[in-house]
């Protein structure tokens, strides 16, 4: 399937090669993604920080109803599971792969929930969804993949309610450990990708006028940086 996102004018060659190749590295994983072994290391652990940012910001706001958008959603492990909260209005996965978003629908055509679910193909740096509709903004181990993580980070700033929540994660490599995983062993195999430091997730995410940001590590052979930003 050719690629039919638009490109901005000024958009740099290097960049948009860097998103083809990212998008064919996805639709090759697709096929074996839901079976891979990084879901016990990495993928569940994050979903499970995702919905333990949204109660904690549910306990805040008082349980009301919220819209949220996954970006670089995979085949849909985490909309699916947010689905099933009664105080879900919508969930939206937002990915660049095509293949990946076959896998997603076919889930939402058997979900209970599916009526809540819809699946997007776009491109993170331009989302093609209106300013200030949605309350949650995640964004799970995709962000590395993105050549213009400031653009990005002005993006869910553009699309989230006033209230709203950026919850962000992606590999730590600040220490030892998560400098040899991810720009040494992910660099070589995936090609192409920035894992930011602490302080520039912190610095973009001021700059795009967030309001609140909390930072913290987890994970010891995976470290993952989780990010939460509030609007």
């Amino acid at each position: 399937m050719p690629d039919t996102t638009p490109v901005a004018a000024n958009d740099p060659p290097r960049h948009a090669e860097l998103r083809r190749l990212a998008r064919e590295h996805f639709d090759r994983w697709a096929l074996g993604y839901d079976r891979s072994r990084l879901n016990e290391l990495v993928f569940f652990p994050t979903v499970r920080i995702v919905q333990e940012e949204i109660a904690r910001w549910q306990r805040v706001r008082g349980s009301q109803p919220f819209r949220l958008l996954d970006v670089g959603c995979g085949t849909g492990t985490l909309i699916t599971l947010v689905a099933r909260m009664p105080e879900t209005e919508l969930v939206v996965g937002l990915d660049y792969s095509p293949v990946m978003l076959r896998f997603l629908a076919e889930k939402i055509a058997t979900s209970p929930h599916g009526s809540k679910l819809h699946a997007v193909q776009g491109d993170a740096e331009r989302l093609p969804l209106a300013d200030g509709s949605f309350d949650v903004v995640a964004c799970c181990n995709s962000f590395h993949h993105y050549p213009q993580q400031a653009a990005v980070i002005r993006g869910f700033r553009r699309v989230l309610r006033p209230g709203g929540v950026l919850i962000l994660v992606d590999g730590f490599r600040d220490n030892v450990v998560g400098w040899v995983i991810f720009d040494i062993f992910v660099a070589a195999i995936e090609g192409g990708v920035h894992h930011a430091a602490w302080s520039a997730v912190r610095d973009a995410v001021q700059a795009a006028s967030f309001t609140t940001c909390r930072q913290r590590k987890i994970g010891v052979l995976a470290p993952l940086l989780v990010t939460v930003a509030g609007v």
